[in-house]
């Protein structure tokens, strides 16, 4: 029996709200056996299942809702927790987003790892992928088939000379989501960011969080942290979003030119089909998000 996986204690930290610019502060809890994820708005005490049905918005990031209630930018710390095999947790948000920290899911890995990592007497149960079900938009296609393990494919395509055609495939039973996702920051271009923050929006933005890229290049100091950064960031977004089914994924997604909304669709259309899943134990760790990941133990930054 592969069992499942909580924080073996609960852990803080504080940070900026990407798009509100205000101090969040974050509490991740250990939860019992099939609780699953949670979020809990501290500030107005309402809890929010992170899962499809509670998806209430897509644009820039993707928010959860219940109530009239939501927190916003949930994917890097989803990511991070599927990416480490975490299946319950409660998450303790005192206002309307997580935190951003670096643009990456590194710092939220960071925290996990300090917290520790408690098996419970239960067995893990996965989604196993059945058939292939696909989503089409225009240009952009993403698509969920069976395969033994859990494996992502993106292509990334922008109208700039260092973001055409980029494409990364992670075969997440052979290879380590700390030390080949985790760290990869959220990107955006400069004039998309400066026309963000004048209409209210990503006031928490800077070079501290964010890979940003004028016409011909990356601006930030430092360059970047993976020669392909900017395709494993959409990986890692991807992980964060999948993880909204409710259950680590057994199958391989195929993505091109998508994001939150697509993924979303894509995970919302996989649940309607019931003969496009099933749900078993999880019986080797091949089968389960980031099962290996959790061997390398990451800095802070």
């Amino acid at each position: 029996m592969i069992p499942q996986r909580t924080l073996d204690h609960s852990i803080k930290c504080s940070g900026i709200g990407l798009h509100s610019g205000k101090k969040i502060q974050l509490f991740l809890h250990p939860a019992a056996a099939n609780e699953g994820i949670t979020f809990v708005r501290s500030d107005v005490g309402v809890t929010i299942p992170a899962n499809a049905k509670h998806v209430c918005d897509t644009r820039l990031c993707t928010t959860l809702g219940k109530d009239g209630i939501t927190v916003s930018t949930v994917e890097h710390l989803l990511s991070a927790l599927a990416g480490l095999g975490i299946d319950n947790a409660r998450i303790e948000v005192d206002g309307p987003e997580v935190p951003v920290m670096d643009g990456s899911a590194a710092p939220f890995v960071f925290l996990i790892q300090c917290a520790g990592i408690r098996e419970l007497n239960c067995a893990k149960k996965i989604l196993r992928v059945l058939k292939r079900v696909e989503i089409v938009d225009g240009d952009k296609r993403c698509a969920l088939y069976p395969s033994a393990g859990f494996k992502i494919s993106y292509l990334l395509d922008y109208n700039h000379p260092l973001l055409k055609e980029r494409r990364v495939s992670i075969d997440f039973s052979r290879q380590a989501y700390t030390r080949e996702i985790s760290r990869a920051r959220t990107f955006g271009f400069l004039h998309e960011i400066e026309q963000l923050q004048k209409a209210g929006l990503a006031l928490g933005g800077s070079l501290e969080n964010a890979i940003v890229l004028d016409k011909y290049r990356v601006i930030n100091e430092g360059g970047l942290r993976y020669e392909d950064e900017c395709v494993r960031h959409k990986i890692l977004d991807t992980l964060g979003d999948l993880s909204l089914a409710g259950l680590p994924i057994a199958g391989a997604f195929e993505g091109e030119r998508t994001g939150h909304k697509t993924n979303h669709q894509l995970v919302s259309a996989l649940l309607a089909d019931a003969e496009a899943w099933c749900i078993e134990e999880a019986s080797l760790p091949t089968h389960v998000n980031g099962q290996i990941a959790g061997d390398e133990v990451l800095s802070p930054a």
